[in-house]
């Protein structure tokens, strides 16, 4: 099943460069982001409570403070996702920040002890191939 989500939010975040990109022809990028932050926490907010999963209980400090970090991460990957992309063509800003997946790669090896095989060097090199390609 997690192939069929990861194909959704592959799909969806293609809509994201789409519209961010009509989008900011005349708007601010900080601006954009943040009304767009808003708007994800909002129908995030909105779907915890309707499936009742707003249960900070089950968080602890250490969860807590890495689930911060990935926030904070993720707020500074749209600052410049946006940046980007108000002064780059959509395909070549969404192929370049395709490149997280080799980011990951390598610091899954470092923190996560997960094993860097030749099949996964071998796509890691591919994805910085095909990315740019689109430059």
């Amino acid at each position: 099943m997690y192939i069929a989500y990861a194909i959704l939010a592959a799909f969806t975040a293609g809509l994201v460069a789409i519209f961010g990109k009509i989008g900011l022809e005349k708007v601010d990028t900080t601006l954009a982001t943040t009304i767009r932050a808003i708007i994800m926490a909002a129908i995030l907010l909105l779907t915890s409570l309707a499936l009742r999963k707003w249960n900070l209980s089950q968080i602890d400090s250490r969860a807590f403070l890495y689930i911060f970090l990935a926030g904070l991460a993720g707020a500074v990957s749209w600052l410049f996702y946006f940046l980007a992309l108000k002064s780059g063509p959509a395909t070549a800003v969404a192929a370049l920040d395709r490149l997280s997946v080799v980011f990951v790669l390598v610091l899954a090896a470092i923190f996560l002890n997960e094993s860097l095989t030749v099949k996964t060097v071998i796509g890691g090199v591919l994805v910085v191939v095909g990315a740019l390609l689109f430059i």
